[in-house]
C-alpha cells in the first residue's frame, strides 16, 4: 500500500496545513483506536514536547481515542523515548508522541509506538491509513473511552535511564553543560545527571511553546560550544526537541556526532565485559569511523537512513547497537528506540571507567572528509539507475579504490538527488563530487 500519511517517522507537517490539522489528528486518534479495537486492544498513552500546538493536538487525539472507545492516559511533556518505555511498563496498547522532533515550533507531528515500545509495524500503519479514509463513527454512549492523567511518569523514566548504566556509577567531579533545546528533556535530563552525581549547568531550558529548537539543541549547538570553550566543562550534551537524539561537545568545543558515538559506546561495551562484534549504521556513516571499527574487529552494517530501518537491520544482523550520524543512537540491550539521555549515559560511563577525556577516547578515530551536494530534480524521474549515472559512479569508485566511496540517493521529502563523496583526500573528494554532480545534471537535462 502506498503511504498517504505516514512517513518513516510517523506523520509530520506544518500546523494548520494538511495533514497536521485538528480534524485529521482527531480522526487519526479514532482510526488508531478503531484498529486497536479490532486486535482486541483498548488503551493508549499520549506524551508531547513543548510546542504550543501540543495542547491542541493532545485534546484532538484524546477525543478521537474516546470516540473509538479507547482508555487514554495523558502524560504531558516528556521525551519521545520515555513514551516508548512507558507504553511497555504501563501495559498500554499504543503510545503516541506529539512532536516534530528537531523542527521549528510551527511544525508538529504524530509518532506511534507499539505495546512493545517499537515504532508501529507497517501493516498496522496500513490498516490505520485505510480506516482514516472512512467516515468517522462514534461508539455507543456507554462505550465511549475515558481519559486520565498518568502520575509519576517522569520519576519512572528517570529511574529507567539511571538503570541503563551499572549500579554504582558516580559522576562526582564531572562538570557537564547541557542544552535541552527548550524541549521535552528540559526537566528529566538535568535530574538524571544530577542524581548520578554530576555537576550540571543547563542552557535553553525555558520553553515557552515557541522557542523549541530555536538557535539551540543538537541542530544548533553554537551557544553550547561558545560557553563550553569559555568555561571549565568536561563535556557538553545537546539534545533535540523531543529527546531521541543528541550530539556531544568536547571541552575544546569539538562536535562529536552519532558515528563517533557508535564507536565510543562499542568501546564502553567492550570495557564493561560485553564484546561487540557488529554494529549498524546507515549509508551516511563515515567511512573513517567504519575503518576504526574494523581495527577493533567490529563490522559495520549499513541500513537506509531512518531509525526504523536501523532497527530492522539490527534485528536482522542480531546486534544491540546501531545509530545514525545525526546522533540518533539505539541501544537495544537498554531500550527499544533512540534515546538521547541513555546514549549520553553510555558515553559518560566510558569516560568514568577509562579515566580519559572524551577527546582522548577518540584519538585513534579519523573521520574522512565528506562532500554533499543536492541536485534539484525538476520532475520525479529515476535518473540514478540510468546507464550514464551508473557508469559515472563506477568510474569514480575506481578512482577512489579503497580510499573513498560514493553515494547517490533520492530525497524522501524533497525533489532532490543527494550526491555524496567521501575519502581520505579532501581535494580528491571535492573534485570527484563535482564530476559526479555534473554527470547527474547532464542526465537530468537529457531526461
Amino acid at each position: 500500500m502506498v503511504r498517504k500519511f505516514f512517513g518513516t517517522d510517523g506523520i509530520r507537517g506544518r500546523v494548520g496545513e494538511h495533514p497536521i490539522t485538528p480534524e485529521l489528528v482527531m480522526k487519526l486518534g479514532w482510526a488508531t483506536g478503531t484498529v486497536l479495537s479490532k486486535h482486541g486492544a483498548g488503551s493508549a498513552i499520549i506524551g508531547k514536547d513543548t510546542r504550543l500546538s501540543g495542547y491542541l493536538f493532545e485534546a484532538c487525539l484524546e477525543a478521537g481515542f474516546s470516540a473509538a472507545g479507547i482508555k487514554t492516559g495523558l502524560i504531558g511533556v516528556i521525551p519521545t523515548p520515555a513514551v516508548a518505555y512507558l507504553t511497555r511498563t504501563l501495559r498500554a496498547d499504543v503510545g503516541v508522541v506529539i512532536s516534530a522532533s528537531h523542527n521549528p515550533y510551527h511544525d508538529n507531528g504524530i509518532k506511534l509506538f507499539s505495546s512493545r515500545g517499537y515504532k508501529l509495524p507497517d501493516d498496522i500503519e496500513a490498516e490505520i491509513e485505510a480506516v482514516l479514509q472512512a467516515d468517522m463513527k462514534l461508539e455507543r454512549s456507554d462505550s465511549i473511552g475515558r481519559a486520565y492523567r498518568v502520575a509519576g511518569a517522569h520519576s519512572r523514566y528517570i529511574e529507567f535511564c539511571k538503570s541503563s548504566v551499572p549500579w554504582g556509577l558516580n559522576l562526582t567531579g564531572l562538570k557537564v553543560l547541557v542544552d535541552v533545546a527548550n524541549g521535552a528533556t528540559y526537566k528529566v535530563a538535568p535530574s538524571v545527571l544530577q542524581e548520578l552525581g554530576a555537576e550540571v549547568d543547563v542552557i535553553a531550558n525555558e520553553p515557552n511553546g515557541l522557542n523549541i529548537n530555536k538557535e539551540c539543541g543538537s541542530t544548533h549547538p553554537e551557544a553550547l560550544i561558545e560557553k563550553i570553550k569559555t568555561a571549565n566543562y568536561d563535556i557538553g550534551i545537546a539534545f533535540d526537541g523531543d529527546g531521541d537524539r543528541l550530539i556531544l561537545v568536547t571541552s575544546s568545543g569539538r562536535i562529536i556526532d552519532g558515528d563517533e558515538m557508535l564507536y565510543l559506546i562499542a568501546m564502553d561495551r567492550r570495557m564493561n565485559g560485553h564484546p561487540v562484534k557488529d554494529v549498524v549504521g546507515t549509508v551516511m556513516t563515515n567511512l573513517g569511523v567504519e575503518k576504526s571499527l574494523m581495527k577493533e574487529n567490529i563490522q559495520l552494517h549499513r541500513a537506509n537512513v531512518g531509525d526504523r530501518y536501523v532497527v530492522e537491520k539490527m534485528k536482522e544482523v542480531g546486534c544491540n547497537l546501531g545509530g545514525e550520524s545525526s546522533g540518533h543512537i539505539i541501544c537495544l540491550d537498554k531500550t527499544t528506540t533512540g534515546d538521547g539521555i541513555i546514549s549520553a549515559l553510555q558515553v559518560l560511563h566510558l569516560i568514568h571507567v577509562s579515566g580519559k577525556s572524551l577527546e582522548s577516547l577518540l584519538a585513534d578515530v579519523k573521520k574522512y572528509p565528506q562532500q554533499m551536494t543536492n541536485v534539484i530534480l525538476p520532475k520525479k524521474e529515476d535518473v540514478i539507475s540510468t546507464s550514464k549515472i551508473q557508469e559515472a559512479i563506477a568510474s569514480i569508485e575506481q578512482e577512489f579504490g579503497e580510499k573513498g566511496r560514493v553515494l547517490l540517493r533520492a530525497s524522501g521529502t524533497e525533489p532532490l538527488i543527494r550526491v555524496m563523496t567521501e575519502g581520505e583526500n579532501e581535494a580528491q573528494v571535492v573534485q570527484l563530487n563535482n564530476k559526479l554532480v555534473a554527470a547527474v545534471e547532464q542526465v537530468i537535462t537529457e531526461v
